[in-house]
């Protein structure tokens, strides 16, 4: 095993107790801290965000945090610092970043899209080129990630570039009804704030692994790469050169944080999470899920593979779904392309269960359906 990584994995572990029901999300933050990029998490009050970033922020060690919950209203002293009174007096603009985010490891902004153009440009650069600028002032942050939350997705064009910053979007919703019991023990101990053994990572360790991150070998999965971004571009998921080439730092850290230095098909599993928009989600699940699926290796990370067995119940729900809104003739011709691209990837969905009988079942469905949407164009 790659030195630390062993230790990064403990804190995930740690994290993933805590929060039942939230792996995805903690082994999403793993490979944004692993490669120093930025994620977003997407979803309703009382889901954990906040708690869940807490949590691995406080297994940081030697690391100093930042969290804040923006407003409209928010200034830009609240965040970068007010400017030194000592300085201003000698007739110099510095800013005291002590306590403030210029000086923090780990950074989560809390309902992210409040940022107002007061403090949007500094931010901009912080997220994209981990630097602080503000007048003559300039200076490197030592953020080893930046996370943003919010519970909606911004309307306004001028917060687009924001969103964009955000490489990893992370759906955060309530867990399965399964697995509340666990979810109120697990809560109940936290509240209570049982003791227990905390692993940590120190702060330089993990810069340590984020270097490391940058040698992997991408050679092996690069055509497929290639062709994959193109492919989801032709379907309307807009990936800029920019985004294309950080997308590679988050495969590589699929593979380093399984302990390897070479990427494999599997890896690119990441790419499920790069949405704009929810309707994206099921259909960049559809498009990897096919280009993964014949990767095979005992090494792949254990995200890679985890929507392989559906629940054919669920899959014929919303094939009906489906089915109902093309039937209404009410569809647009935007939802029309919405409504081919989900039933696209029910079909994928649908090779990977196991019950013959309802398997076939389902394929009738979604082929009697593709019937009718072939004879009205």
């Amino acid at each position: 095993m790659i030195p630390n990584i062993s230790k990064l994995n403990a804190v995930l572990n740690y994290v993933k107790d805590t929060f039942v029901g939230k792996n995805d999300v903690v082994d999403l933050l793993g490979i944004c801290l692993l490669a120093r990029e930025n994620a977003f998490l997407y979803g309703p009050p009382g889901t954990a965000k906040s708690a869940i970033v807490r949590t691995l922020s406080q297994t940081v060690k030697d690391g100093k945090n930042f969290e804040y919950l923006l407003t409209r209203f928010t200034e830009p002293n609240e965040i970068f610092g007010p400017f030194d009174i000592r300085k201003l007096k000698e007739g110099e603009l510095l800013t005291n970043t002590e306590g403030m985010m210029p000086e923090a490891s780990m950074v989560f902004l809390d309902e992210i899209f409040n940022a107002n153009s007061a403090i949007l440009n500094s931010l901009l650069m912080a997220l994209n080129e981990k630097i602080f600028k503000r007048g003559k002032e300039t200076k490197h942050l030592p953020a080893l990630m930046f996370v943003g939350a919010s519970n909606v997705l911004p309307e306004d064009e001028a917060l687009n570039a924001l969103f964009d910053r955000f490489l990893i979007r992370i759906n955060v919703d309530y867990v399965n009804p399964e697995l509340l019991q666990q979810v109120l023990l697990a809560g109940r101990r936290l509240e209570n704030a049982e003791d227990r053994d905390i692993p940590e990572i120190r702060a330089e360790e993990i810069r340590e692994l984020q270097n490391l991150c940058k040698t992997v070998d991408l050679k092996p999965i690069y055509e497929v790469y290639l062709n994959t971004v193109i492919s989801l571009r032709n379907t309307g998921i807009a990936i800029s050169d920019r985004r294309a080439v950080k997308l590679q730092n988050l495969i590589a850290a699929s593979a380093l944080i399984c302990g390897r230095n070479e990427a494999i098909l599997s890896d690119l599993w990441v790419l499920k999470h790069i949405w704009d928009t929810e309707e994206q989600i099921e259909i960049l699940e559809g498009i990897i899920n096919r280009t993964i699926e014949k990767d095979e290796n005992p090494q792949s990370h254990p995200q890679a593979l985890h929507n392989k067995m559906p629940n054919p119940e669920e899959v014929m729900k919303d094939v009906k779904i489906l089915q109902e809104k093309w039937d209404s003739g009410s569809a647009t011709f935007e939802e029309q392309n919405v409504i081919k691209d989900k039933l696209r990837y029910l079909q994928t969905r649908c090779d990977w269960i196991k019950n013959p009988e309802q398997k076939q079942y389902i394929q009738q469905e979604i082929e009697g359906l593709w019937q009718r949407i072939l004879q009205s164009m």
